[in-house]
């Protein structure tokens, strides 16, 4: 149960519903809709175990789980309704081992967030677009919006003032806090005038976070100045790809991956980002048939760095950015035609030997993620085993 969710609008209910879910349930739902929207959330139906909310609940969060405000709490009485301030809301049902009801359904919807300045995180930059019709509104005018550095320049079209500011150069700052690594630089909108002025300066504070599962931005003013305060979510651009000898110098470009029982399989994985103080390490990988689906039928090669398969094997790599493995082909004991790859990659901070990049295998709990580091799923295949029904899978 649970899992990730980008539809623009659906419907999250209990495992079985409407049928009994079952118990020690603990499933998270991470709703992330576009860039600039907000997510809108009506509870339909709870029936659950009432009281103190202490054994059977369901929680709201306002972006992920673990680094974001409560919304509510609860497991009976009226149907809520919430709002995220961002693109993205989490919510969590928990069951305890006692007694056991129909559970809950709930509908999501996205709508625009209606501002006058959008940010995206993108892999390598962040995307700021600031309405000219605003600061004309305001007394301001575009030509007098600038960036620390006065020599990174905005983009002016008739209607915004753009500016791709990268995580790398253009005055951009770098920092850890917390469970966060953090990119921020400031956007200043000058007030004209050349002996006097009336009008206030507005300091744009923008910053992209990167948090446990999804980069994190935020944008925010200065205090004493125009009050906006804007948080969205993205992802880490990650790729895995499947190589043709240990060399790793030629990729194999077919689909599906048509293999031999007990073929060696050599993977690459790859992290697309500007920050050069990055590493990646597998911490998962696990095989199915079906590749929205690794519960009912899965494999673990991987999991949490301590490896299951014993033809899993790692590989050296060139740089920080990339991780390399193999692992023997096999074949599911039932006829499937394919076999997906779905690979959970770990992405901290060059260096933080305090991190689990560092410490390698590790029964740790989900939650216990070091101070910066974020974890990124990646899905691959499908694989076919060559002349046969019967698939070989592999998952990451």
């Amino acid at each position: 149960c649970g899992g990730s969710v980008s539809d623009s609008s659906g419907v999250l209910q209990s495992p079985n519903y409407p049928g009994s879910y079952p118990n020690n349930a603990d499933c998270v739902w991470e709703i992330q809709v576009e860039n600039n929207f907000r997510v809108t959330l009506t509870f339909r139906d709870i029936a659950m175990q009432s009281g103190t909310c202490q054994h059977d609940y369901i929680e709201v969060y306002d972006g992920p789980l673990h680094s974001s405000p409560l919304l509510g709490r609860f497991c009976s009485g009226s149907f809520p309704t919430y709002m995220s301030s961002s693109n993205m809301m989490s919510v969590r049902f928990h069951s305890d081992s006692r007694y056991s009801f129909r559970g809950f359904q709930a509908h999501y919807s996205s709508i625009p967030a209606g501002h006058n300045t959008t940010i995206q995180c993108l892999p390598d930059y962040m995307h700021v677009v600031v309405s000219r019709r605003y600061l004309q509104s305001q007394g301001y005018s575009a030509q007098r919006v600038t960036l620390n550095d006065n020599r990174c320049r905005a983009t002016v079209t008739p209607r915004e003032v753009v500016f791709n500011i990268p995580y790398n150069g253009c005055g951009t700052v770098q920092e850890e806090n917390n469970d966060t690594i953090n990119y921020s630089n400031t956007i200043r909108v000058a007030s004209s005038g050349y002996v006097i002025k009336r009008k206030k300066n507005i300091n744009l504070h923008v910053s992209c976070k990167m948090l446990r599962k999804s980069w994190q931005q935020v944008m925010y003013a200065a205090e004493d100045t125009v009050d906006v305060n804007e948080y969205q979510f993205g992802r880490y651009n990650m790729n895995i790809t499947f190589y043709d000898s240990p060399a790793f110098q030629r990729q194999v470009r077919s689909s599906p991956y048509y293999i031999d029982l007990n073929q060696n399989l050599y993977l690459q994985a790859c992290l697309h980002s500007s920050d050069p103080n990055l590493k990646v390490v597998v911490d998962t990988c696990v095989a199915s048939p079906d590749p929205h689906d690794f519960n009912t039928l899965a494999y673990y090669l991987v999991r949490n760095g301590c490896p299951r398969d014993s033809s899993y094997v790692t590989y050296q790599s060139p740089a920080s950015h990339f991780a390399r493995f193999k692992f023997n082909a096999f074949e599911f004991m039932s006829r499937h035609p394919s076999v997906y790859l779905k690979c959970q990659m770990l992405v901290c901070r060059l260096g933080d030997y305090s991190s689990h990049c560092y410490r390698g295998c590790s029964s740790r709990a989900k939650r216990d993620t070091s101070s910066a580091e974020e974890e990124v799923d990646v899905v691959v295949g499908p694989l076919q085993l060559r002349g046969g029904d019967a698939p070989s899978g592999t998952t990451g």
